[in-house]
């Protein structure tokens, strides 16, 4: 079978401005990469393990995951836990391949599979496509389990919430490493959620994404908070949200959401402000996916700052997609 080019048409570009998201099938063969996942998940040593789980918390940002060994992920490799599968000793409640949330952040430059994988050619020609990146850098690079009858659900978000940008820039590339089905958590989406309509008065005002759709469809929007460091400097003192603005996002309305049940070898790609989720996995079968994000790393054009959560330890810069 013969996989995707990355070369995207001008309908598919087109309909990714327009929806904030594009599913684009048979992009890759999963089989190898979810095999290799497995593997990646299974790695885990429990016994220098802190039991850190992950939570996305709510709208103060104090329920979510914020300790070092998750700070400190985006120059390592880093296991965490379902909320339900962990009990109060901090035994596992479900089997290790059932109790993983899931695995990151820096599996793109960690991991030889996936860093092969997430700089190869069809990739790097996706972002040609789009054309909306002068210079994109690759971070949060995660496994997600969503494992069967316990993987989590995930509250309607953007991405940019959580790697922000000035001005947002963010850009998921979500793949698909088993059937994603609505019975097993497929993604949600509110299409054109990540644009003000045309002729708004939001239009005219804030710093904007270079954006050559602007004109036809609308200004990109904005968020209306980010994820930060409580003190950059130091992983200890945990993560809160910075409020930015009170307008800025549309809200989920769950009659115009879309459901996007997709097969293994999916490409899905995320525009950083359009509203999307996940339901709980209460199926018998787990939906592995492997995914990351895309910045701006042009310091002209955006600029990804100190009080963001996601840092290397070294503050060295995110690797460039075009150059790995």
């Amino acid at each position: 079978m013969a996989f995707h080019s990355g070369h995207l048409t001008r309908e598919q570009v087109d309909q990714f401005h327009r929806d904030g998201y594009l599913v684009v099938p048979d992009f890759f063969d999963a089989a190898p990469l979810l095999a290799h996942a497995k593997e990646v998940v299974s790695s885990v040593d429990l016994s220098t393990h802190p039991r850190t789980k992950f939570s996305t918390g709510g709208d103060d940002g104090e329920e979510h995951v914020g300790d070092r060994y998750f700070l400190e992920s985006g120059s390592h490799i880093r296991h965490f836990f379902e909320q339900d599968a962990i009990d109060a000793e901090g035994k596992l409640t479900v089997p290790l391949d059932r109790a993983v949330n899931k695995v990151g952040h820096n599996l793109h430059g960690l991991d030889p599979v996936f860093r092969d994988f997430s700089f190869a050619d069809n990739v790097k020609n996706v972002a040609r496509s789009l054309d909306v990146h002068r210079d994109p850098r690759v971070l949060q690079a995660m496994i997600i389990v969503k494992a069967q009858e316990i993987g989590g659900a995930v509250p309607c978000h953007n991405d940019s919430t959580f790697l922000y940008t000035d001005p947002p820039s963010a850009i998921g590339f979500w793949f698909a490493l088993e059937d994603c089905t609505r019975k097993n958590g497929c993604l949600s989406f509110l299409p054109g959620s990540h644009r003000w309509p045309k002729g708004s008065h939001k239009e005219a005002t804030d710093k904007r994404p270079r954006d050559p759709f602007a004109d036809e469809l609308g200004r990109a929007r904005g968020v209306n908070k980010r994820f930060v460091r409580k003190v950059p400097n130091d992983p200890d003192q945990g993560t809160t949200f910075e409020t930015l603005a009170t307008d800025e996002e549309a809200e989920w309305n769950e009659q115009e959401a879309r459901m996007e049940e997709c097969s293994a070898g999916t490409l899905v790609l995320i525009h950083g402000s359009v509203l999307h989720k996940s339901e709980k996995n209460t199926s018998p079968k787990s939906r592995y996916i492997y995914t990351y994000h895309m910045i701006e790393g042009d310091g002209e054009l955006a600029t990804y700052d100190e009080k963001n959560w996601l840092q290397t330890v070294d503050q060295s810069p995110f690797p460039s997609l075009y150059q790995g």
